[in-house]
Parts: C-alpha cells; sequence; structure tokens
C-alpha cells in the first residue's frame, strides 16, 4: 500500500530538523575549538596582555569603565609624548574598548563580578568563535553546499593566520575587526542576492562598527565599490545592486563619519573617492537604464556617449582641482608603500622599521595557511564555472587580498577570510562529489556499448572508476588525513608560536624544564615602586605603551607613531654622542632612560639590532648631524666588537647597551652572544648617566639621567659659563667631552 504523503511530509521535516540540529551542534563544537585553541597563552604563563598596542588599549579600556564614556570621548592624555600630550579621544579608534566596556557594564548588571583585565584578555578568543559563524553565513552564500559552510567556519576557527592575532591576551583591533569584516561581507552579498533595503542597512551597521574598530575598514571602502564597478562592466546592473549599494554607502558614510578620528575622511580623502565615484557612476547607470525605454536606441548610444564623456572629464577635472588645492588629501605613504615596497624605506623608514609591515616570505603563507595554500587556487578556479554576483566577489576578493598579503606581513590578516572560503567550496566538492555519487547505473543516461574503452564503462561497473567504493574509500581518506595533518598544524604553531607574550619569555633547561624570563614586568615593576610618579622615562617608541601600562610613567614617544619629528628626536639622542645628547634629555625633562639589551642572553629583538631604524630616523631629519654610513666600517659591516666605528662606539646607545657589561664576564672576553662578536676588553663610561637598574638577565637597563649639581660635581675639570652666557667648551683626558651649564 503506498504511504500517504502526510507521512511522508513529516518525514521530511523530521530529516531537516535533524540535520539542522546536527549542524548547530557542529558549529557550536567549532565555536568552542575556537576559543579553546586561543588559551594555550592563558595556561602556560597566566591571564596577562600581550605584545605593545594592546597595553594602550587596555589602558585606555580602564579609563573608560573608570570615567565614563563621554569623558572617554574628550581624554586628554598628558603622560604620553612629554611635553606634547596627546588628545587620545580623537586620534583612536574606540571600538574595542567600547565592546569590552560594554560586556563589563552587561556582566556587573548580572551580578557577575569579572575583572575588566580578564575581558580584555578573553575577548578576542571569544570573538573568534562568532568569527567562525559568520564564516560559515558568508560560505554558505557561496555555495549550496552546507559541508561547504561547515568546513570553512572549521578552517577559519584554527587557521594560524587568524590565530596569530586573537589568541588570549592579543588585546588589539584585529579582536573584533576580523568578525566584523566577515560578517559585513555576508551582509553585502545577501544584500546584492536579494536587493533589499533592510540587508543594506544592515551592511551600512556593522560597516560603522568596523569603522570604529580598525583602520583596515579602508579594505572594505575599497572592496565593495570594485565589486559594483566589475560587475557593472560585466553588464550585470541590475535594481538588486543599485538598491544596496546606495543604502550601503549613504547610510556606511553617515556611521563613519560619527568617528572623531574619521570625521571628514569619507569625503575629502583619496583611499575613499573610489566608494563616492561609484556612486556617482551608479547613478548615471541608472538614469541611462531608465531613458532606455523612451529614447530611440540610436539616439540612447549617442546620448550615453556624450554623458559618459563629460561626466567623467568633469569628475577627473573636478579631482584633480580638488586634489591641488588641498580639499581632497592626496594618497598617504602607507597606499604608496604598498605598491612600492622600497617606498617606506627611502621615505617614511617609521613605516618601514615594523616589521609587521615588511614583504612577506614565502614561507609564510605555508606556516599560516598549510594545506589551504593549494586548495585556495582550486576554490577560485571553481568559481569561474558559475560565476555568480556572489562568485565575482571572492575572485576580487583574493587577487587584491594575495597582493596585499605579498607585500605587507600583517594583511596575511586579511587573506585568510577568503583562503577559508576558497578551501572550504574546493574541499566540499571534492568531498560531496565522491561520498555522495551514486555507486549504481544511472536510469536516466544511455548505456553506450564500447568494448574498446573499458574505463569509460564504469557507470555499468561499480567496482572502478570515479564511483566505485574503491575510489570513495581513497578520497575521503586522503581528505581526512589532510585535515588531521592540518589540526596538527595548527595546534603546533598556535601553541609554540603564537601563545607566547612577548612580556613575558620561556627558555627551556637542559632537563626539559621551562625556565620563564620575566625581565620586563621586572623591570617596570621597578620603575613603578622605585621612580616619582611624574618621573619622565625616554626609550624607543616600541616599549611606550608598556611603560604607560605596566609601570604608569610619563614617556617621550610610544607606539602611536603619529610625531615623526619626536621620535626622530629619540633617535638622534640614542645615536649621538654624550655632549649632544644630554642637552636634549635635559630640554625635554628626562629622568631616566630605558634600553633593551640582549647580548648575555642572546636575545635577538633588543635596541642594538632596531638602532640603525634609529639612526634612519633620525636623519631623515637632521641628515647633516646624523649619517647612517658612519655606522658602518668602511667594508660596509654593522658590528660592535673592536672594529666598531667610533662613531658606533660613542653612540649613547652603545654606551648604554655595553656599560659595565665586561664585569659579567671574569677572567675573560665579554662576548655579545646575539651578534657572536667578542667586546672590547675596556667597556664604555658613561658621565651624563649613571646606572639605576638592570633586570636579572639583563635585557632591560635603565639609566637616571644626573642632574646638573651632580654632573658639575662629577667634573670638576669642565669649565663653567661665564656670566655673559659663553659657552666654553673642554675635554677631559679620558671620557667623552661635556657640556656644562649653569
Amino acid at each position: 500500500m503506498a504511504e500517504s504523503p502526510l507521512n511522508v511530509l513529516l518525514k521530511g521535516n523530521t530529516g531537516r530538523n535533524t540535520r539542522g540540529l546536527l549542524r548547530i551542534i557542529i558549529l557550536g563544537t567549532i565555536a568552542a575549538a575556537a576559543v579553546s585553541s586561543r588559551l594555550f597563552s592563558v595556561i602556560r604563563f597566566e591571564s596577562i596582555i600581550h605584545e605593545f598596542d594592546p597595553w594602550f588599549n587596555f589602558r585606555a579600556t580602564k579609563y573608560l569603565v573608570q570615567h565614563g564614556f563621554y569623558s572617554f570621548w574628550d581624554w586628554f592624555d598628558d603622560r604620553t609624548w612629554h611635553p606634547l600630550g596627546r588628545v587620545t579621544g580623537g586620534t583612536l579608534y574606540p571600538g574595542l574598548m567600547v565592546t569590552s566596556g560594554v560586556i563589563y557594564h552587561i556582566l556587573r548588571f548580572l551580578t557577575i563580578p569579572v575583572d575588566i583585565r580578564n575581558i580584555c584578555v578573553l575577548l578576542a578568543p571569544g570573538f573568534s568563535g562568532l568569527t567562525a559563524l559568520a564564516m560559515y553565513f558568508l560560505t554558505c552564500e557561496m555555495s549550496t553546499s552546507p559541508s561547504a559552510g561547515l568546513l570553512a567556519a572549521a578552517f577559519m576557527g584554527i587557521v594560524p593566520g587568524y590565530i596569530s592575532r586573537s589568541v588570549a591576551g592579543s588585546y588589539d583591533n584585529e579582536a573584533i575587526a576580523i568578525f566584523l569584516l566577515v560578517f559585513t561581507f555576508f551582509l553585502w552579498i545577501k544584500a546584492v542576492k536579494i536587493g533589499s533595503i533592510m540587508w543594506g542597512a544592515l551592511t551600512a551597521l556593522f560597516y560603522g562598527y568596523m569603522v570604529s574598530a580598525w583602520g583596515g575598514y579602508v579594505f572594505i571602502t575599497n572592496l565593495i565599490p570594485l565589486h559594483v564597478f566589475v560587475l557593472l562592466c560585466m553588464g550585470r546592473y541590475s535594481s538588486r545592486i543599485y538598491i544596496s549599494y546606495t543604502t550601503w554607502y549613504a547610510l556606511g558614510t553617515l556611521a563613519s563619519m560619527q568617528i572623531p578620528f574619521v570625521g571628514f575622511l569619507p569625503i575629502r580623502n583619496s583611499d575613499h573617492m573610489s566608494a563616492l565615484g561609484i556612486f556617482g557612476l551608479l547613478q548615471l547607470v541608472a538614469f541611462a537604464d531608465f531613458v532606455r525605454g523612451f529614447i530611440p536606441g540610436k539616439h540612447f548610444q549617442r546620448l550615453l556617449t556624450t554623458m559618459i564623456i563629460v561626466v567623467f572629464g568633469a569628475a577627473f577635472v573636478g579631482l584633480v582641482v580638488l586634489t591641488v588645492s588641498g580639499v581632497i588629501a592626496p594618497w598617504s605613504g602607507r597606499f604608496y608603500s604598498l605598491w612600492d615596497t622600497g617606498y617606506a624605506k627611502i621615505h617614511i623608514p617609521i613605516i618601514a622599521s615594523v616589521s609587521e609591515h615588511q614583504p612577506t616570505a614565502w614561507p609564510a603563507f605555508f606556516f599560516d595557511l598549510n594545506f589551504l595554500i593549494w586548495l585556495f587556487p582550486a576554490g577560485v578556479y571553481m568559481c569561474f564555472r558559475d560565476l555568480k554576483d556572489e562568485h565575482v566577489f571572492v575572485i576580487i576578493y583574493s587577487v587584491l587580498a594575495s597582493y596585499f598579503a605579498g607585500v605587507m606581513v600583517r594583511l596575511m590578516l586579511t587573506l585568510t577570510p577568503i583562503v577559508c572560503v576558497a578551501a572550504a567550496l574546493a574541499l566540499s566538492t571534492i568531498l560531496d562529489t565522491y561520498v555522495l555519487a551514486s555507486s549504481g547505473p544511472n536510469p536516466k543516461a544511455k548505456v553506450v556499448e564500447d568494448t574498446s574503452s573499458e574505463p569509460l564503462r564504469s557507470a555499468r561497473k561499480p567496482d572502478v572508476g570515479v564511483t566505485s567504493y574503491l575510489s570513495k574509500l581513497v578520497v575521503t581518506s586522503s581528505a581526512i588525513i589532510y585535515l588531521l595533518l592540518f589540526v596538527a598544524h595548527c595546534t603546533w604553531v598556535t601553541s609554540n608560536a603564537y601563545s607566547s607574550p612577548s612580556v613575558v619569555l620561556a627558555s627551556r633547561m637542559p632537563d626539559g624544564s621551562q625556565h620563564i624570563i620575566d625581565d620586563y614586568r621586572e623591570a617596570y615593576y621597578w620603575l613603578r615602586q622605585n621612580t616619582p610618579h611624574n618621573a619622565k622615562v625616554m626609550s624607543w617608541w616600541d616599549y611606550g605603551y608598556q611603560i604607560g601600562g605596566m609601570a604608569d610613567r610619563p614617556t617621550l614617544v610610544d607606539n602611536n607613531t603619529w610625531n615623526n619629528t619626536h621620535i626622530a628626536t629619540v633617535g638622534k639622542a640614542m645615536s649621538s654622542r654624550e655632549e649632544v645628547s644630554y642637552p636634549i634629555l635635559r630640554q625635554h625633562d628626562v629622568d631616566y632612560v630605558l634600553v633593551v639589551f640582549g647580548g648575555l642572553l642572546g636575545y635577538s629583538g633588543d635596541d642594538i639590532n632596531k638602532f640603525l631604524w634609529m639612526v634612519r630616523i633620525a636623519e631623515g631629519i637632521w641628515p647633516d648631524e646624523v649619517k647612517e654610513r658612519d655606522f658602518f666600517t668602511a667594508r660596509g659591516e654593522y658590528r660592535v666588537d673592536d672594529q666598531a666605528t667610533p662613531t658606533m662606539r660613542n653612540s649613547l646607545m652603545y654606551k648604554m647597551s655595553y656599560y659595565n657589561y665586561h664585569t659579567m664576564f671574569q677572567g675573560g672576553q665579554a662576548v655579545d652572544r646575539v651578534r657572536g662578536a667578542k667586546l672590547p676588553a675596556e667597556g664604555p663610561q658613561l658621565s651624563t648617566l649613571e646606572e639605576a637598574f638592570t633586570s636579572e638577565n639583563w635585557i632591560i637597563r635603565i639609566y637616571k639621567v644626573k642632574d646638573l649639581d651632580n654632573l658639575n660635581r662629577d667634573h670638576s675639570n669642565a669649565v663653567a659659563f661665564d656670566r655673559g652666557h659663553k659657552r666654553k667648551r673642554t675635554t677631559k683626558k679620558k671620557g667623552p667631552r661635556v657640556l656644562r651649564t649653569e
């Protein structure tokens, strides 16, 4: 007896509900794995903020929680960039701090007493789970196979290219920005497919959130207009595109202009002009589409050609005039450095000095993406087979992100999401083809007798060919092995490469036990406990945020790097002789100078290795006083041993690094273990500074700047200024020359 239609419908609904529940369980498991894989740093060390920039974000978040949103918005920080200060509320992206503050107040409202530090430490792992969910939604828009979305979510959850900026304690803007990037793209694809004002408005809403969180929002600002432009060039204009783009641009631009740090940039900066141009182009295309039905074809072509020439000519002339007059800002140096990898080193050395701004080495792609790197091109190729609007977006995103990731290490972060999408599309197609393929003959297919070609008869012989059980077993087993190796690689990279905080170093003892090197926090705690609250500390800009966050002391420069001249001043003080450096220190009210030295322990990230960037930045401002070539030998070598140049050996940085270092090698010659150099038997002497603190492993060295009375007492043979303030400079028989003032 035939089964009733009601029973068939109920069985179908039951099957769909079961599959839906299974997907929810899998997505929950993926989110849990994404969060768990980022907790190695907390488990192995402790709940601590990592790196450099996160320390400012943490300090700003504490200020927001303690003083409220409006005080945070108007915050002038007089403890940074001494004596200039910083208008902090108007020079940052507040999205990260506001997100943490909102979570903190919600938990307090629910009577859950969680410290703000733990919220900041765990924010990035928490949002990684949301990123995996957003990746599932985005990939499902690209493919009808649900397995593609689940694979993409799993890839995004554990891939090292994303984990590198989202481990516990990595409290940087990318902690929430990558989720917003992926979710904004999902909303955009949804808006384009449906042509809905609601989805366009949601895209604009999350775009505004993205603008508040990360400067990388410019990638979205240019990628979406490029997507629309390519669709127009392909002849795919439709009302869906018009509604989606105009809604996003109008509302998104208004939302982004509410951020003080952005302000009027969307209408006055060259980085945003492509979005404005496409908005205007869409109006022309929509107008042409409207009048097409009212004008004969021949006259319409003439009208359209004339309109395009006139409008584009007027737009180009207007753009040039506004740029020359200064109304529209020209392209920034960071933009030029993306197209010319040598531009920053020549014109903006402070950008080139940042390690994450260097071009990406080929092994880094395999290290951060593993086997996804060869599935990625296959997934992009598959988008050409069924070239829908969303597939065009994948192709454009892939090309741009691949190029940008190649010229800058940091932009590997923007490449990772599309690699996960494309790789999931490729792998899901392979698995669906082999696992779901029928092993029996297709009744709809015509069987052609051909004894001359046995392999082609696999439809009638299930034991051979694509649909055979053997091929299914081989392909699925290979895929499972690859996935297991991928998980093992991701776990190893996360555990060993990306879960060590920069302020706490770990090494292995001969017996295999772990030894913690805590010199950074030791030094910062010493500053906090043994110096006046307003003692000014000078260091290279890398350590400014950490000094402000952990030592709570005013600094001359920090990682914001907004004032190149002020940073160059510090570089000049570090690279000059004492008689040149001392007046600079006194002029800026410096009380202590901090340097990082790794020669004893073999720590390669010290200031001597960074020293040439200090010289280059200073040379950019004072080319007649600081010259990089003076720090290289006649053979072009950068040395710190007996063959080091006089300029190098007399520089303040060299003296502070190696002062009293020879005392650690009683009865032997001092050796710099980082640079593998044997140092001179007699170490350098300091006249204007005195050693105040050296950490246990000599990684952090802090010197106190002598005041004028002590300096005069120590150098009694120097000649004081006469009452007419005519300066006389004398040189001691031993030691550097010193300027004396009354």
